[in-house]
Parts: structure tokens; sequence; C-alpha cells
């Protein structure tokens, strides 16, 4: 399929048939599965996926143009769903578990994995997604470190995360200036339940969006007047937000929610 890329949409096309086979031998797709590929764009994943017959194929493309060119090639095989994948509602992933394929666009890929780690709607058997390497390390990144941040928490909450492969620019057309990372996320048997996802979203943000300051700020800032009992956590007033584990984290939610928020 022959296209003008547009940077607009941020499309680099993956035509890497050695990357996309690790992709496919990493997914594991049966004939039981409904796959979800987000940015299929020139279908070069898309047909593979095809390959593997599996129950159900959707594929998310905002570009319509390589919608419309997918649906004609592909009509009998897969459902396309002409939409920005931000603009996806939460319902649509109501009542089906699946399998989750893409390249994701580079400057909306941390909101989307955000979205789909607050959604109380999604139900996946596993996602195989390919990210910018800098957004691949802030993923995987280990508390303490000067990457950990806001989407390490939200999706380590969630999921078990591992790398399969680094991708160099020329697995893409057009070549993008950086390296990419695809990653493996299998949903956890057990979560550290809270009322609502939102909160953690929230909580992180007032965190992150002061790293560098001492954690008194932003706990005061959540608990307003209220006494926080910072050894009732295993904290202290000087601890910085890449300090606090995960599961801290989540406990701090847990006593907001508690609060009625």
């Amino acid at each position: 399929m022959l296209v003008n890329p547009k940077k607009s949409l941020g499309q680099n096309f993956l035509h890497d048939e050695n990357i996309i086979n690790k992709i496919i031998n990493a997914s594991k797709i049966s004939s039981d599965d409904q796959v979800l590929e987000v940015g299929p764009g020139t279908g070069n994943l898309t047909k593979f996926i095809i390959s593997q017959k599996p129950k159900k194929i959707y594929v998310i493309e905002k570009d319509k143009t390589l919608a419309d060119k997918l649906e004609r090639q592909y009509y009998d095989k897969i459902n396309v769903i002409k939409k920005d994948i931000l603009k996806i509602p939460e319902e649509f992933y109501y009542g089906k578990k699946f399998l989750i394929l893409g390249n994701l666009p580079y400057n909306i890929s941390t909101k989307i994995l955000s979205n789909w780690c607050l959604n109380k709607n999604l139900n996946v058997s596993k996602m195989i997604l390919m990210f910018q390497k800098e957004v691949a390390e802030r993923i995987l990144a280990d508390v303490n470190s000067r990457e950990y941040s806001r989407i390490t928490i939200l999706s380590k909450w969630k999921f078990d995360i591992h790398k399969i492969t680094e991708v160099k620019p020329n697995s893409f057309f057009p070549k993008p200036k950086i390296n990419s990372t695809v990653l493996e996320f299998i949903p956890k048997t057990r979560i550290h339940n809270i009322k609502d996802p939102k909160n953690l979203e929230k909580i992180t943000k007032v965190f992150f969006s002061q790293r560098r300051k001492m954690i008194n700020k932003p706990i005061n800032i959540l608990f307003k007047k209220l006494n926080f009992d910072y050894k009732k956590f295993n904290l202290r007033p000087s601890d910085r937000p890449q300090n606090l584990d995960i599961s801290k984290y989540l406990r701090i939610v847990n006593e907001y929610e508690s609060l009625g928020n």
C-alpha cells in the first residue's frame, strides 16, 4: 500500500518483517482471540494478524484514507473503526476481551496507555505495544530512578510488563529520529483495590507535577488541613515523589478515598 505519511499524525509505518514476526510470536494469537490493533497504518502487521486466524479483528485508524484502503483490501476479514483512539468511548470495551497490538503514535502513546489503565471496562488477555524507547524506559522504571514517573505507577498497578525487543529507525518508513521498544503487558491476577482509578491518576499527577519538591507539598494540597500521618505510611515529609514505591501511592489513594473523595 503506497501512501504519503502524514507528519501531523506522527505516522511512521513499521515494515520490518523480522520485528513484525517477533510481535506476532509474542502475541500467541489463538482462534478464540478478539484482536484489537491500534494504528494499523498500511496494514503491514494487520496481514500477519489475519494469517493467525483469530476469532475477530478490530482495527482503529484515524486516517480516513488509510482506513478506507484497509476496509477495501480486507473487507471480509477485519472490522475497521475510523476514529481517533482517544475518542473511543469506554463503553466500546465493555463485554469484550481483547488481545491488543499496536505501534502507538508516539505523541499520544502515554495518554492511550493511561486511559487503558484507568478504564474499568477494559478486559485484555495481553497487550503488545510499541513505544518510543524513552517512554518504554519510563514504563519499566524502578523506584528511586530518574525515569520513575506517573506512567510507571499507572502501568504497573494493572500489569506485569516485559521488554520484547528494541527497534531501530530503519525498521520504519519514514525513519523516525529515535529508537523504539516493544513491550508486553500481562494483566495481574490480583490488583490493589481502589474505588475510583481516576483518584490514582489525580494523586500521581499532583505528586509528579512537582517531582523535585519534597512530598509534604503535594500531601498538603491533597489532604489540606488534615494531619496526615506520615509514619503510618512509612514516609518522611522530606521524601521526593520518585522515592515512593507503587504500594505507597496505592495506600495514599485508599486514605484519600476514605475521606469521601
